[in-house]
């Protein structure tokens, strides 16, 4: 089955840090590193990685930075022959501080992912006819989202989005139309309009919202299913030595779609995207830490 991931790409410069600073704090970095990422091409090439039949619809600068990262995507066997060059803005640009814990901050400067926006979304109507899943996060315009939302319904498409960033001002009158909402805790609490870090809470506004089912991550305690107040499914994650976190949601969320595409049943899917947001949780870096699937095969479990 084809899936459709529509999301930001961008260049990612990871600075490495004892810790994060304080307000109006300066403190010394202890490495740099350039990477290829934005949220949308991490999950485009897990997808990729893990032999799924993917297509990845995105804006990039006609800059040299814009070529190489659709190269990248291209050699990770994501079909890029939709992405958009822009003659205006820059390739989108994440700054990303990682702590000796592997936790991190992102702060991103958008460039040339405002461009995929509901016009370029409508000029490529035809991919939804022809894919099964849509993969969708909030690093795009949001006219953009709701259009490939409203799109996906149009042909019966399932849609999985991914809140991230959150925010409650995405039109709530798609949420009827999301087969699955993959927020983590914060982002189910904002997504939700609620005040309250209660997960099984949130999930139930959310379901009330018109949501199908939400798939919220739970970091290190894995992840929960929730289909209603009767019908849940909880996932364990699995214990490694965590030394980067950058993209472990992205990886999960890709290598989730990659699964339900593929057959598998719910269950089976958080399983095989929790094993897959594990094995990159050990490595450095986004695009480059997302495992293959003879990686995952390897890994056992």
């Amino acid at each position: 089955m084809k899936i459709l991931v529509i999301g930001s790409a961008n260049i990612d410069i990871t600075v490495k840090v004892d810790r994060f600073p304080e307000k109006g704090e300066t403190i010394m970095g202890k490495g740099l590193h350039y990477a290829f990422g934005g949220k949308g091409a991490n999950q485009a090439i897990t997808v990729g990685k893990l032999g799924g039949d993917i297509v990845f619809l995105a804006c990039v600068g006609d800059d040299a930075k814009g070529h190489e990262l659709v190269q990248n995507l291209k050699e990770n066997h994501v079909d890029v022959s939709h992405v958009k060059y822009s003659k205006n803005s820059p390739t989108g640009t994440a700054i990303i501080n990682v702590d000796k814990n592997g936790d991190n901050t992102i702060a991103v400067v958008q460039g040339a992912n405002l461009e995929c926006n509901q016009a370029y979304i409508l000029e490529n109507e035809e991919l939804f006819k022809e894919c099964d899943y849509v993969l969708l996060q909030l690093e795009i315009p949001f006219d953009a989202v709701e259009e490939a939302i409203l799109l996906a319904a149009k042909y019966n498409k399932k849609v999985i989005l991914n809140p991230a960033p959150a925010s409650a001002e995405l039109n709530k009158e798609v949420y009827k139309h999301i087969t699955y909402m993959t927020p983590n805790e914060t982002e189910s609490a904002i997504m939700a309009n609620s005040k309250e870090c209660d997960v099984l809470k949130n999930a139930q506004l959310l379901k009330e919202y018109g949501v199908q089912n939400v798939l919220v991550t739970l970091g290190e305690k894995g992840s929960l299913l929730y289909k209603d107040s009767n019908h849940q499914i909880e996932v364990p994650a699995i214990q490694v030595n965590a030394i980067d976190t950058v993209a472990a949601g992205d990886c999960y969320n890709g290598a989730f779609v990659k699964a339900l595409a593929e057959g598998m049943n719910e269950e089976e899917a958080m399983k095989y995207a929790s094993k897959a947001s594990a094995i990159a949780v050990t490595r450095c870096g986004a695009q480059e830490s997302i495992p293959t699937q003879e990686e995952m095969e390897a890994f056992g479990g």
